[in-house]
């Protein structure tokens, strides 16, 4: 089977794998986004010797595994649906960060602050990530169920 067929009929034909791609694609630039946003906060509390507060490390933490699962994900040859339970709990750790800066910043009034309007801008980031990982695990659910070739639920060898 050539390689474009099976990458296809992993996503749900030719449309699906394109929405596959171009989903896990901004995955992994907004988790490298995240990064990026979070990790200079951490940087300067590295640089001037200070407390580096949990939130932000979570914060990378999870931009990191998000930005590494989308980019593993993205190999057209592995049947990512079968993995969506990852997917739903990369959902769960972005509402988790969304939910934590977004109580810090989203009221906050910047007043010229360019590191409170980053951080603003990393909250609606955040939400971007959150809402890109529920896309891709209801995907995921969805293609699951719909390959799975009506096997039995309990062992999944008997065909019904």
């Amino acid at each position: 089977m050539p390689w474009k067929e099976i990458a296809t009929s992993n996503h749900g034909g030719f449309l699906g794998f394109i929405v596959h791609t171009v989903i896990r694609f901004f995955q992994f630039v907004l988790g490298l986004t995240v990064i990026g946003l979070y990790g200079v906060d951490l940087n300067a509390a590295r640089i001037a010797h200070k407390y580096v507060d949990g939130k932000w490390v979570y914060a990378v933490v999870v931009g990191t595994l998000s930005a590494l699962t989308a980019l593993v994900f993205m190999i057209p040859f592995i049947k990512t649906y079968r993995l969506f339970a990852w997917d739903l709990i990369l959902f769960f750790l972005w509402i988790v960060v969304f939910g934590i800066f977004g109580n810090l910043f989203i009221k906050e009034n910047p007043e010229g602050d360019a590191g409170i309007t980053r951080m603003k801008n990393a909250v609606w980031v955040d939400l971007a990530n959150m809402l890109l990982w529920l896309i891709s695990s209801a995907f995921g659910l969805f293609m699951f169920f719909k390959n799975r070739g009506h096997l039995s639920l309990h062992t999944g060898r008997a065909k019904v």
